[in-house]
Formats: structure tokens, sequence, C-alpha cells
């Protein structure tokens, strides 16, 4: 489940995904204690580049807050919800965390503990289907107005 903190957030202009070094260790023990939704999610669907090739990171510090899943190459957060988050005070939280989040460029796609339990080829699906929507190519964070940085050609 993800966790928040009320501390301050450090983000810099070089730190465009919004990495918050404060919640590395709560970040540590949610990847060690994950629900049983958030495995299924992480073996079956998002671990080891199995959606499309992307990499994801479980359990990622982002701004003030610590996001189930997160791809920086797509700049989308997935979170997965359990019962808790149909009480009115944590869908009020939700969504100020996902305004917080889509004000720092992330997409975040939410499911059901039920959705990823009981239908996860359906959660997998519409996943894919958000990223080949995508009509423009993804964000290259090297890439300011236009010009991309030179790489290194050492070997």
């Amino acid at each position: 489940m993800a966790g928040e903190d009320k501390g301050n957030m450090r983000a810099s202009k070089t730190n465009i995904y919004g990495y918050n070094s404060e919640l590395k260790n709560l970040a540590r023990a949610n990847r060690n204690n994950m629900n049983k939704a958030e495995a299924c999610m992480w073996k079956y669907v998002l671990r080891a580049k199995q959606m499309k090739g992307f990499g994801f990171r479980r359990q990622r510090p982002v701004l003030n807050y610590i996001a189930d899943f997160m791809c920086k190459e797509l700049m989308l957060i997935i979170e997965v919800d359990g019962f808790t988050h149909a009480f009115p005070d944590v869908q009020k939280k939700d969504q100020i965390r996902q305004r917080a989040l889509e004000a720092s460029g992330f997409t975040v796609l939410r499911f059901t503990n039920e959705e990823v339990l009981e239908s996860i080829n359906e959660v997998k699906l519409k996943i894919e289907n958000w990223i080949d929507s995508r009509k423009s190519p993804f964000p290259n964070p090297l890439q300011k107005e236009g010009i991309e940085r030179e790489e290194s050609q050492e070997f």
C-alpha cells in the first residue's frame, strides 16, 4: 500500500521524476510488505520489463508520496487500491495526491485489489492500451527544448 510523508519534498531541477530520498526507508519497508494484489501486479505484469519492454519500479518515492509502481520512461504511475480507498477521507487524499502527481507530469492509472486479483489479464490489457494510445513519442528526459544531449562514444 502506498504511504505518505508530511515532510519536505526534495526535488530539484535535475530530479524531474520527483524522487524523495527522505521516503527511501518507508519505500523499502513497503516493498518488503506488499499486499497480494501488488505482488501479483509486480510478478505477472510489470516486473522485468514484461510490460512492452518498459521498466517499472515498485514502491517508488515520488514527491511526498510512495507510488505503488512507477515507470520513468512513460512518466506513468500505477496505483493498486485496497478497500480503504473507498472511504471518503481516503478518496479525498487520493485526489490531492493524484493532482500533485499529474501536475508534475505523471499519468496515474488506478486499479482496485479486486481488479488485479480477479481480472489481471484485463488490467494488463488496459495498461497496454494506454501505452499504445500514446500518439507522440515518450519524452526523453535528456532532451531539452529540441536539443538532444550528445552521447559519449566510450567503449
